[in-house]
């Protein structure tokens, strides 16, 4: 055989390898109930949570990511945080 095919062959033991292996646990059916997004929003609107979208800069967004992935309400809670206090100072 060619190097190429012995390759090739490699290639499609390690491919079937994968896929006989299943989905990891936090993929499965242990990962916990999904949401589809129409029931993810009802849920979000019982809360009264509004999706609300603008335009900022990308290094702003970059900080604001890295400040949300350390707050314990993540990004929402941060910017909610954020905007009220910036409204209750401008007013």
């Amino acid at each position: 055989m060619k190097p190429t095919d012995l390759q090739k062959n490699l290639g499609l033991k390690i491919n079937a390898r994968m896929g006989a292996a299943g989905t990891p646990d936090r993929f499965g059916g242990a990962s916990g109930k999904t949401l589809d997004k129409r029931e993810q929003r009802q849920q979000e609107r019982a809360l009264g949570l509004v999706p609300f979208a603008c335009k900022l800069p990308s290094e702003l967004v970059r900080t604001l990511q890295a400040r949300g992935a350390t707050h314990e309400g993540g990004i929402n809670a941060l910017m909610a945080e954020i905007v009220a206090k910036g409204l209750a100072d401008a007013g």
